[in-house]
């Protein structure tokens, strides 16, 4: 088996497979339908009507197996599979087993499950194969150092050689810049709201980095130090921490090493693994023969096999691996006992082979590089909630790793009643201290851009209409800022008058009061002056504001009020339509009022109006930037 990257190899020689080999394509989608950025070529050239391959018009002799990996939340959901799926077929090419899809916001692992073992009964049957005793097998061989000739050399955190070196070169996914945060804020009132929204500041002046409004910022965290010392403890490593090792592939063409090496135990789990998601039932799986005891053994091969058994037990409390190793152990997981956790002798190679890497988080960038050329803004909200069972509260990872940063750049400590009380230290100063500035005060947050088609039209005499309650206005306060440099821009030229003929932009936004979480609220009034009232604002206050009927008023009753004016600038003046922020819920009943408003309009009913939906879709007048 080779594990290929399609960025990376020359796909127009598929047909050249050989016909006793099977093509798996695992593709993921985001946004309105969007391939990955690594996946955008492939998709453009597959999708070609012309498409041609090295020595035949046709993938007859190709068999190919197809897993998604999308969002239910997204209208478009798994469309990149999907698309491929057909176009393959309509090549010639021959599918084994059913397309999987797998949705994030429910379980990525349980829809996985649920489809790898009927396909691989069919693949083996394709291929002739009968199943092996592979399964204890790992991916990797781990080998401890214990002369250094160059420590220089050991990465202890770092991405890329180039950090290593210090050599200027392009940051992107494998390369993130350290970027330093010139300022940072608490956005929600301190005092007043239960919760905590911070808004940084990233300084890109002179990393060659560019943005456009509507882009992305993916921002590296590292995992807390909880979880660290965790799976140091239950691994039996606290006191080899700092052990360097060399990670080798078993087969480089199968499984490559995914994280740069050589390094050492604590910079894997601090910087390189996932060890704060909720555990995996496959990981569990893999650690069973490995238990300490008998009742550790047959605890942890239930919770590996049971799905309605793991939910009660694990994922309800939103345990993370080393959490459940203790309590499978019999241990406590509290975090002042983690000294004395039990110790799994689990292989170090079976870990990297089972634990996902650690990824970077994204997030809607919030100015526009016309107004912030050299600053990057982002609005994240810190995600904390208790779980259903349990009294151990759950903190998401980078948001919390944000506010950390906030909180330590700005000497700040939160007392018992502040929302950020219990936050989980983190290790800011980065590798080798390379993340603070100790002159200036400063901390560093390894970062890349990751470019998006949430874009505003060229023209201004199109009108725009933005939906983005709660931390969804983010991209949208980037979309006005650039209205606001082109009108300013416009004014110098032309004069007072140069934005007689510009088209409104509306701001559906939505919060909690006024006076606890109204975001940048103070920043719309002088927006709205810069762009002679052009900028409407119309917001909803779900708990201050109420329908007339006492319910919750949200940003889709302020549509419906609306509904005259938007449905003559969506029909008439081919207005675009944008929608951002938490997809389940506000942008289905969002869709759903547009719909019912469009098809009343043209004199249908709510089919009528989900039709043009589409139609505005597919013209690229309604994009959608949501999440689960």
């Amino acid at each position: 088996m080779l594990v290929l990257d399609i960025q990376d190899e020359e796909m127009d020689k598929l047909d050249q497979l050989p016909e006793d080999s099977v093509a798996i394509f695992v593709m993921a989608t985001y946004g309105e339908g969007e391939p990955t950025d690594n996946a955008v070529e492939f998709m453009e050239f597959l999708r070609s009507p012309d498409v041609a391959f090295s020595e035949n018009s046709t993938l007859n002799n190709v068999h190919y197996v197809a897993l998604g990996l999308g969002n239910k939340t997204y209208e478009m959901y798994n469309e990149t599979i999907k698309q491929l799926d057909e176009r393959m077929r309509e090549l010639g090419a021959q599918r084994i087993g059913e397309v999987g899809m797998c949705d994030d916001d429910a379980s990525i692992e349980e829809d996985y499950l649920a489809w790898k073992d009927p396909m691989f009964e069919q693949l083996a049957s394709y291929l002739n194969l009968e199943e092996g005793n592979t399964g204890d097998m790992s991916d990797f061989t781990v080998t401890e150092v214990t002369e250094v000739a160059d420590v220089s050399r050991i990465y202890q955190g770092e991405h890329h050689p180039r950090a290593l070196s210090g050599v200027k070169g392009n940051h992107d996914a494998r390369n993130p810049y350290p970027a330093s945060v010139v300022r940072t804020h608490e956005l929600f009132t301190e005092g007043v709201a239960s919760r905590s929204c911070v808004h940084m500041e990233f300084d890109i002046q002179g990393s060659g980095i560019t943005y456009q409004h509507g882009d992305h910022l993916a921002v590296w965290p590292v995992n807390p130090e909880p979880q660290v010392e965790r799976m140091l403890a239950v691994l039996g490593l606290q006191d080899k921490r700092n052990t360097v090792v060399n990670i080798k592939s078993l087969d480089p063409a199968l499984a490559k090493v995914p994280f740069p090496q050589p390094t050492t135990y604590e910079a894997i789990f601090r910087y390189y693994l996932d060890i704060n998601a909720h555990a995996s039932r496959q990981a569990l799986a893999s650690f069973v023969p490995f238990a300490p005891n008998v009742a550790a053994r047959e605890k942890l091969e239930r919770l590996s096999k049971d799905r309605d058994f793991f939910l009660t037990h694990v994922s309800d409390y939103g345990y993370k691996l080393g959490e459940v190793l203790q309590m499978v152990a019999g241990d406590s997981t509290r975090d002042e006992d983690i000294s004395s956790s039990t110790v799994w002798p689990i292989p170090f190679d079976r870990v990297i082979t089972c634990v996902s890497r650690l990824t970077p988080r994204f997030y809607s960038i919030s100015s526009s590089p016309k107004l912030s050329p050299d600053r990057i803004h982002v609005t994240a909200v810190v995600l904390r909630y208790t779980p259903a069972q349990g009294s151990k509260d759950v903190y998401g990872l980078a948001s919390n790793f944000i506010s950390s940063v906030k909180m330590a750049q700005n000497s700040e400590t939160p007392g018992l009643e502040d929302p950020r009380h219990g936050t989980p230290q983190y290790h800011l100063r980065g590798p080798r201290d390379a993340y603070i500035d100790e002159a200036a005060g400063q901390y560093r947050v390894p970062i890349h851009v990751r470019r998006s088609t949430f874009r505003l039209p060229t023209s201004t005499k199109i009108p725009i209409i933005m939906v983005g309650p709660g931390t969804g206005v983010s991209p949208f306060r980037s979309f006005v800022q650039e209205r606001v440099a082109n009108a300013l821009k416009a004014k110098e030229k032309l004069g007072a008058d140069a934005l007689q003929d510009w088209a409104d932009i509306t701001l559906y936004y939505g919060c909690r009061r006024s006076n606890e979480d109204f975001l940048y609220k103070d920043e719309w009034p002088e927006y709205a002056e810069k762009l002679d009232n052009k900028f409407n604002l119309r917001v909803s206050l779900s708990r201050e504001v109420f329908n007339p009927d006492g319910s919750k008023k949200y940003v889709q009753d302020l549509i419906w009020e609306d509904r005259e004016k938007l449905a003559h600038q969506i029909l008439q003046q081919r207005a675009h339509v944008y929608i951002c922020g938490e997809g389940k819920g506000m942008a289905q009943d969002v869709e759903q009022t547009l719909a019912k408003i469009l098809g009343e309009a043209k004199g249908g009913g709510i089919d009528v109006g989900l039709a043009e939906i589409k139609v505005l879709k597919d013209r690229h007048r309604l994009a959608l930037d949501v999440w689960s």
